[in-house]
């Protein structure tokens, strides 16, 4: 029997289930969703996949007698493929108003799972998001608080920078993280497999998967760089129309996420495309070829591999506390740039991702400029490095390691 590994959703996920009538839980495919609805209600809630063909066409040939037969407490897992479920989910939820978590819902599609939803179940459902495991999570310390101030000191919490960087080429999938005699290159394009032909296919019809899958590589080699539509389209031989379908469906399916910048009026031209990052650093190497640490540490995608690692810890530490990332980038036309604002009790936290992991002061200079220009409205800043070292680098910045995100 596999170690089961506390996710820091729980909190969450327990408060909704005593608030609202049904939980949503979606998610990128493989992230845990049903291990961790199983082992939170394994003993108040039966549990059924509509993975299989002939449950599924139970449910979606005759709804009202499916849930008759199974009526809840219970977990459907893969619910998006019974939409036909909702409208008499909603029925017996009406009648039972007031009683709380009766339906659970994972489910690893936005697109398929969410308009049912809106339609069906608006008041009634809460909609969590479920991505692989943080960084924090991964190696344990979830419930861990560590300092933000202080003098020069080193984490010793931090994992070295080779462990660190060997973590990052894996990625942070559950089945790897549980299991590190894995083999990365087949356990991922197993993955990556599986996902162009269930995941895509069910979402678009799109005819050659290996088109979609080139499409997949050339913008895994720009993560962590603004989205020029139009070049990739270009490079690529598609129309920009088609470039955006399918990074609707990239981002649908959680493989992605799109960064726009802030705006402020500050009398300066600020940038105002979108950056892209991958949620899975392990699955951003695996595309773009790097199967060693040193090659993804010291090549030239090192720093945009690092940069996406940041943005998606950064992305799960607050999704998995049930907080709407409000996360953003600043970048002038000039040149200055912070790599992310976060906004955080009226704030904007500036955030700097630097592959060195010797932190110097010239290395938080976005941040100063950042910090003349928008005043009191900027908050403490950090420089986050691939290190262990903390280290004050001027008034109100400091250098942390990445584990201390």
């Amino acid at each position: 029997m596999k170690q089961y590994i506390p996710r820091s959703l729980e909190i969450v996920i327990h408060r909704a289930a005593r608030e609202f009538p049904v939980v949503i839980l979606t998610g990128p495919r493989q992230s845990g969703k049903t291990t961790l609805l199983n082992h939170l209600f394994s003993q108040s809630h039966r549990y059924l996949s509509l993975d299989p063909p002939d449950i599924r066409a139970a449910a979606v040939n005759d709804p009202r007698g499916f849930l008759e037969m199974y009526s809840p407490p219970i977990i459907f897992d893969e619910c998006q493929y019974a939409p036909q479920l909702f409208p008499y989910i909603k029925a017996h939820v009406d009648k039972n108003r007031e009683t709380c978590g009766q339906f659970l819902l994972p489910g690893s599609q936005n697109l398929q799972l969410l308009e049912p939803i809106t339609e069906s179940l608006v008041g009634r459902a809460a909609i969590l998001k479920l991505f692989p495991f943080s960084q924090r999570e991964a190696i344990g310390n979830i419930h861990q608080t560590l300092p933000w101030e202080g003098e020069e000191r080193e984490c010793v919490d931090s994992p070295s920078y080779v462990e660190l960087w060997k973590s990052m080429l894996r990625g942070y999938y559950p089945e790897l993280v549980a299991n590190p005699s894995r083999d990365i290159r087949l356990w991922h394009s197993s993955y990556v497999q599986t996902y162009l032909e269930r995941d895509v296919r069910s979402l678009r019809q799109i005819g050659d998967l290996t088109q979609f899958q080139n499409f997949v590589r050339a913008l895994a080699a720009r993560s962590a760089q603004l989205l020029q539509i139009t070049d990739l389209a270009r490079d690529l031989g598609l129309s920009v129309n088609t470039i955006k379908a399918w990074l609707s469906v990239m981002e649908a399916t959680y493989q992605i996420v799109i960064v726009r910048p802030y705006f402020a009026n500050i009398g300066k031209r600020l940038v105002k495309t979108p950056k892209i990052y991958f949620t899975d650093v392990g699955i951003l190497c695996y595309l773009t070829g790097l199967h060693d640490f040193e090659h993804a540490a010291a090549g030239p995608m090192g720093g945009a591999i690092f940069e996406t690692a940041v943005l998606s810890e950064l992305w799960k530490t607050m999704t998995h506390q049930g907080i709407e990332p409000r996360l953003y980038f600043w970048r002038t036309s000039a040149g200055s740039e912070v790599d992310f604002l976060v906004e955080h009790h009226g704030k904007l936290i500036p955030i700097e991702v630097k592959l060195s992991a010797t932190p110097n002061p010239s290395m938080a200079t976005g941040i100063r400029s950042l910090r003349r220009d928008m005043g009191n409205k900027i908050g403490c800043g950090y420089v986050v490095h691939p290190g262990t070292i903390r280290l004050p680098l001027g008034s109100e910045t400091t250098a942390i390691p990445f584990a201390d995100l």
